[in-house]
C-alpha cells in the first residue's frame, strides 16, 4: 500500500497512554488505515511514542476585536468600564484594521494546534459590517489551515438598536451560521434573547449567547434560553458562553442547573482567561473568581467547551492562542487535578468543542480529514497539566506548523 504519509508510533488521545503505539496513514489528506507498524509506502515521520490528537478547536474567540492594546489600554484602578474602552474605539476599525489583526491571531493559533474556530463579530453601529466583512475574507484566505465559523451579534444593545438588527440580518443573508447576542447589555434582556431566537429560526443557523455574567445567581437568563430551546426544537444548536453566576451556585443548585441545560440540549463554554480578569472588581480583599466548573456540569450530562474569549485587549490585556495554557488556568482554578479531570478538559477542547459545533466528522478514524497534531506529552493529562507544546500538525494531511524542541546544552 501506498499513502501520501504515514505518522509512525502515536499515542492517540483517548486512547491508553500505557498501551502500544500506532501508526497513522494518510492518503489525499484523508486518514485512510490505522494500525500498529503499518505496512506501506510514504514520507514518514515519528511521533516517537506522543500523543497525537485532532486539530484543536476554539468555540468562542472575538477576532474583530483582539490586538487593540495599542488604542485602548485597560481600565486602571480594577475599574470596570472594559465595554465602553472598547466601544469608543470600534469606529476606527477598518476592514484592512481587523483582517491584520485578525490574521496574527489566528496564525498564533494554528501554531498552537488550533484548526477549527467560530468567532463572535460584533455589528453594533459604531462597528457596522466591516468586521464581518474582514472575517469572511479572512475564512476564505486561511481554509488551507483553519475552519472559521462565523457568529454574528449585538454587544451593546439589540432591542434598544434598529441599525444592529439591521446589521445583523443583512449579515446572516450573506452566509453567517450562528446569530449570538449579550442581552445582560440590553435593555430588554428577554426581548433580545427572544429575537435571536426568532432569527435562528427564519435563518436555520445555531445561536450562541453570551449570558449570565455577574457575581450573584440573581435574575439569570438562562432558564428562557432552555425553555426556547425545547419550544423551538433547538436541542443540540444552542451555547451560551461565560456563566459566570454558575460559579456562585452551591453544588445541590449547580447540579440542578445542569440538569437543565442536559435536557434542554444547551452547551456551556466556559472562558476562564477573561472572566478571571473581569469578575470580582466589586471586592478589595478575597476575591471572587467567577469560572464556572465545567467538569461539574459534564458530570450532569452537560456538553461543556474551554475557549479562549479575548486576546490583548480591555476585557483580557493578556493571550497567546494556546488553548492547552487556557485549559491549565481553568483547572487550577476550579481544582481540578485528577487524571480523569484534566482528560476531560482536552476533551472540552476538542471532542466536545466538536460536538457543541456539531462537527460530526471530526476525529482521529478512517475516513476523516487528516488533522493531526503531534504533543509533547504521552497523554491528554499530561499535555494538560505541564501546558504541552504541539510539535508539528497537519491540516487535511499537509504539514501546517512545526515548532522545534528545546535542547538543553549541558557543560
Amino acid at each position: 500500500m501506498t499513502l501520501d504519509l504515514i505518522v509512525r508510533n502515536a499515542r492517540i488521545a483517548g486512547s491508553d497512554p500505557g498501551g502500544p503505539a500506532v501508526d497513522i496513514g494518510v492518503r489525499q489528506g484523508i486518514i485512510a488505515a490505522i494500525a500498529p507498524s503499518l505496512a506501506a509506502d510514504g514520507e514518514e515521520v515519528d511521533a516517537g511514542g506522543r500523543l497525537v490528537s485532532p486539530g484543536l478547536i476554539e468555540t468562542h474567540i472575538h477576532l474583530d476585536k483582539s490586538r487593540i492594546l495599542d488604542r485602548c489600554t485597560p481600565a486602571p484602578d480594577r475599574g470596570t468600564d472594559h465595554m465602553r474602552r472598547v466601544a469608543a474605539v470600534k469606529p476606527g476599525f477598518t476592514v484592512e484594521d481587523v483582517y491584520a489583526r485578525a490574521r496574527d491571531t489566528i496564525e498564533q493559533a494554528l501554531v498552537n494546534g488550533t484548526m477549527h474556530m467560530r468567532t463572535h463579530v460584533e455589528l453594533d453601529p459604531n462597528a457596522g459590517l466591516r468586521g464581518f466583512e474582514a472575517l469572511r475574507r479572512l475564512a476564505r484566505d486561511y481554509a488551507w489551515g483553519l475552519d472559521l465559523e462565523i457568529c454574528v451579534f449585538a454587544q451593546e444593545g439589540l432591542t434598544n438598536s434598529p441599525e444592529t438588527d439591521a446589521n445583523l440580518v443583512a449579515a446572516l443573508k450573506q452566509g453567517a451560521t450562528v446569530i449570538g447576542g449579550a442581552p445582560g447589555y440590553d435593555p430588554d434582556r428577554a426581548g433580545q434573547i427572544n429575537r435571536i431566537f426568532e432569527l435562528a429560526r427564519e435563518f436555520d443557523v445555531d445561536v450562541d449567547i453570551h449570558l449570565d455574567v455577574g457575581y450573584t445567581t440573581a435574575e439569570m437568563d438562562i432558564f428562557l434560553v432552555c425553555a426556547l430551546t425545547e419550544k423551538f426544537g433547538w436541542g443540540g444548536r444552542v451555547a451560551v458562553g461565560h456563566g459566570t453566576k454558575y460559579s456562585c451556585l452551591p453544588p445541590a443548585g449547580l447540579k440542578d442547573l445542569g440538569k437543565r441545560l442536559s435536557d434542554a440540549g444547551v452547551a456551556v463554554t466556559v472562558l476562564p482567561a477573561t472572566d478571571l480578569f473581569v469578575m470580582g472588581r466589586h471586592q478589595d480583599h478575597a476575591v471572587m473568581r467567577g469560572v464556572a466548573d465545567a467538569n461539574a456540569l459534564v458530570s450532569c450530562g452537560v456538553n461543556c467547551s474551554l475557549s479562549t474569549n479575548n486576546v490583548l485587549n480591555p476585557f483580557t490585556p493578556f493571550g497567546d492562542s494556546s488553548l492547552i495554557r487556557i485549559a491549565n488556568l481553568y483547572a487550577n482554578v476550579v481544582q481540578r487535578g485528577m487524571d480523569e479531570d484534566l482528560a476531560e478538559c482536552f476533551e472540552m477542547l476538542s471532542r466536545r468543542s466538536a460536538r457543541l459545533l456539531r462537527r460530526d466528522d471530526y476525529g482521529i478514524a478512517v475516513g476523516n480529514a487528516a488533522d493531526l497534531v503531534v504533543w509533547n506529552a504521552r497523554s491528554r493529562t499530561e499535555a494538560i497539566a505541564t501546558v504541552a507544546q504541539p510539535v508539528f500538525g497537519y491540516k487535511r494531511g499537509r504539514r501546517l506548523f512545526t515548532r522545534e524542541l528545546p535542547q538543553l546544552h549541558r557543560p
